[in-house]
């Protein structure tokens, strides 16, 4: 079918829906097999908390938690002592260890607060548990389906709780709009459309192998992933577009999105038949994570689609949005939002772009409803440890595992693609015409980079699932189960 076709196919419905964005329940289960409950801590006795990876993100977790009026910071973790200095100026007093394993040997620490790279995410969460502390982890929950479930399962044995960092799930609006979702008063919801629009720059390109810095412990940062010599220019971000380490956008930024349209559609399990497709396009660099990407999650008769785009797009309202006005013009805060969740329902649209205010639609375009309210995920946590009240946690180890694991998926089908010319791609999603659009939308996106017609993009088989004994069946099974989990080394095994 021609572009010209696919817009004309479009109907006002269609076009409606890509118009919601730019004017613009509570959570399933906590914890999978929670411990049992616990004597509250005295006011007099903060929550004791190690932090570990504090280069970046970390130093969030350290001033939240030493925001907290029951909670104390008392120890630092890095692999690379260089960056540590600003983590223990928040945090006057804690201890520096560049080990894990020693840290985690202090009787005293009651909880860890795990900001690492992704690859690093279960294994340390695992080890903090058999340590008997409790978890607070960042997301992705997981570097691979494996070892999501393997989390789940370590929290169950050791009676500990475990929080993961999908922050939406303790706010306010986020949690008032699904429940609204979930209430019927949008009528029957079967499709969820997640974006991710952030611009990712190239990484460059190094001539060889680099030198790790002299103050890391570069055998320990690596821990569970592949052992290689570092060939990227920088060793503390880039890990995120290099699959050994990250999972590219879909499973850093996207997670967040994910989890949310997974949550809104009532899903409690994993898919039956995942399917992706897209590239690294736009330039040459170290990186081999999409900068482009397109994600189809068939459950039955719901589905959800995942669409990042790293090259430049300018919001939503650049491509995704048509300028029709919505509800007479309110909200339109919501112009160059970057990111967000569209449920499609039978009697109107639920948008999330903001955690923090989201908007219910009538199929016309009146606004319904807005929901707002903020929320402190860190704190939550920790309410929820010193009362020792699993129910408290909003997003416990299952939650994170089926979200990050829909990510994982994802790139499975993505990594065993076949490489076909942009120009020759014609309804890669099959009968399923809502996505196929969306892919003739992205495409549109792609030249307006100047990405050319001959550009080789990756189109992932179309894989089923089941979600029940958590691997692949039927053609390309053997490749793809081999996906969902790694080879790990002795001294870093996750199991």
């Amino acid at each position: 079918m021609t572009d010209s076709n696919h817009a004309s196919s479009r109907t006002r419905r269609d076009f409606f829906e890509d118009s919601l964005l730019l004017a613009a329940a509570l959570p399933i289960a906590g914890c999978a097999a929670g411990p049992e409950p616990t004597p509250p801590r005295p006011d007099s006795d903060p929550l004791r908390v190690a932090v570990i990876g504090v280069r970046s993100r970390g130093r969030g977790h350290v001033n939240a938690f030493q925001k907290s009026p029951n909670a104390k910071v008392v120890a630092i973790c890095d692999t690379d002592s260089a960056v540590v200095e600003m983590a223990m100026k928040a945090a006057p007093g804690a201890t520096y260890h560049q080990d894990l394993r020693r840290m985690l040997d202090d009787k005293a620490i009651d909880a860890v607060s795990i900001a690492t790279p992704n690859h690093w995410h279960s294994l340390a969460t695992i080890w903090a548990l058999q340590a008997g502390k409790h978890v607070y982890v960042e997301k992705p929950i997981s570097h691979n389906v494996h070892e999501g479930r393997a989390v789940v399962r370590a929290a169950a044995a050791a009676g500990k709780l475990v929080q993961h960092g999908t922050q939406a799930r303790s706010h306010q609006a986020t949690r008032e709009a699904i429940a609204y979702l979930h209430s019927g008063a949008l009528g029957a919801c079967h499709f969820a459309r997640a974006l991710c629009f952030k611009r990712r720059k190239s990484i460059g390109k190094v001539n060889g192998d680099q030198r790790p810095p002299a103050t890391l412990d570069y055998d320990l940062w690596t821990g569970p992933a592949d052992l290689r010599p570092l060939h990227r220019k920088d060793l503390h971000y880039d890990w995120h577009w290099d699959f050994n380490t990250g999972n590219g956008d879909i499973g850093n930024q996207g997670v967040h999105q994910m989890d949310i349209a997974r949550w809104g559609l009532g899903l409690d399990r994993l898919p039956d038949a995942a399917l992706s497709l897209g590239g690294r396009l736009g330039y040459e660099d170290d990186g081999n994570t999409p900068n482009s990407q397109l994600t189809l999650l068939e459950f039955g008769d719901k589905q959800l689609l995942f669409e990042v785009r790293g090259l430049q797009t300018g919001g939503w309202h650049n491509d995704v949005l048509r300028q029709v006005p919505v509800a007479q013009g309110q909200e339109q805060g919501y112009r160059n939002t970057h990111i967000g969740v569209i449920f499609r329902c039978e009697k109107g649209y639920l948008v999330i772009a903001s955690y923090s205010r989201c908007l219910a639609f009538d199929l016309d375009g009146t606004l319904r409803k807005v929901f707002r309210g903020g929320g402190n995920h860190f704190q939550g946590f920790v309410d929820a440890v010193r009362s020792g009240d699993a129910s408290r946690l909003t997003a416990g180890p299952l939650e994170g595992h089926l979200s990050a694991a829909l990510c994982h998926l994802g790139n499975v089908s993505y990594r065993l693609g076949h490489a076909h010319a942009l120009s020759s791609i014609r309804d890669p999603f099959g009968s399923h015409a809502l996505a196929n659009d969306t892919f003739t939308a992205f495409s549109k996106h792609l030249t307006r980079n100047r990405i050319a017609p001959t550009a080789e993009v990756l189109v992932g088989p179309r894989l089923t699932f089941d979600g029940t004994r958590e691997h692949f069946t039927g053609e390309h099974a053997t490749e793809a189960n081999a996906l969902l989990t790694r080879p790990y080394r002795d001294a870093f095994r996750v199991v």
